[in-house]
């Protein structure tokens, strides 16, 4: 993977008291939900928050503050992806939902020997997908992505279409794949993420059923599918209610995380008019819903 330079802001949290702080952390949550970071990385003394561009991460360095009333520190920096991925492989190992086993390359050749000595509860041995960890997209790790991963295999994909909005690391896309859907749709309006998916793509075979593409999935209105994948924000997933749900063919399902329990009410009642929840799985403070 070509080596990247992430434009990041470094947010320290000056309040006093743990119940100060929390206070601050909503506010901050809040206020990045509208600045659109690829990632959050919790640090002891604050937040690392990740962007695509370094105008956005400037246009975020100017807001925090003013939203926050002074709380924070706030200092513009650029983080190596690569250096992040080699950090990372004392640490990220693959990870088991059902089943399903998502691997870091280095842990790919375990996987496969896991996934071939311990079947599934329906006898049938795990699917391992293999990821590349990079700084700005999923690996899996990440109690949304489990989420969306979890409900899937709620569904019965065989011979089914899926959309994966907001694509990323193609990990989901992948998943729908190894769960027996016929074809699949990545589509993502960041050039890194296509790039990204593709060379997960290619570590896995080459994705064969799987069309990846570069756009805002909004302006992709002629887009239909029978399960839908949308593993965004609660924010986006409010404002794009609409566009979702009409991307969903009859009788289909959608399947939503990124979104914190806090924000699930909101999200849930932007959806209620035309969708209704039939699932929600919860891991920590985030929430995943399968809708009808």
């Amino acid at each position: 993977m070509t080596t990247r330079l992430w434009p990041a802001l470094a947010i320290r949290f000056t309040p006093s008291t743990s119940t100060e702080r929390t206070a601050v952390e909503d506010l901050v949550s809040a206020a990045l939900d509208d600045l659109h970071p690829t990632a959050i990385q919790e640090r002891d003394a604050g937040w690392l928050a990740f962007f695509a561009k370094p105008e956005d991460r400037d246009r975020a360095a100017a807001a925090l503050p003013a939203a926050v009333a002074g709380s924070i520190e706030v200092d513009a920096i650029d983080v190596a992806d690569e250096d992040w991925a080699r950090r990372s492989q004392q640490d990220l190992d693959a990870v088991r939902v059902g089943r399903i086993i998502i691997a870091p390359p280095w842990r790919a050749a375990n996987a496969s020997l896991l996934a071939s000595a311990a079947p599934a509860s329906t006898g049938t041995a795990p699917s391992v997908i293999v990821i590349q960890p990079s700084m700005g997209f999923g690996t899996g790790h990440h109690a949304s992505t489990r989420l969306c991963t979890s409900l899937l295999q709620r569904l019965d994909l065989a011979g089914r279409t899926v959309l994966d909005v907001g694509t990323g690391s193609g990990v989901l896309a992948l998943v729908a794949r190894a769960l027996g859907a016929r074809a699949v749709v990545g589509v993502d309006d960041d050039p890194d993420a296509i790039e990204s998916a593709r060379e997960n793509l290619d570590l896995n075979g080459g994705g064969a059923g799987i069309d990846l593409r570069l756009g805002d999935f909004r302006a992709l209105s002629t887009l239909r599918a029978d399960v839908v994948t949308a593993n965004l924000t609660g924010g986006l997933l409010i404002r794009s209610a609409d566009t979702l749900a009409d991307a969903v063919a009859p009788g289909g399902a959608l399947i939503i995380s990124g979104v914190t329990l806090e924000e699930e009410s909101l999200v849930l009642a932007a959806f209620a008019p035309r969708m209704t929840l039939v699932e929600r799985v919860t891991e920590d403070e985030w929430m995943g819903g399968w809708l009808r």
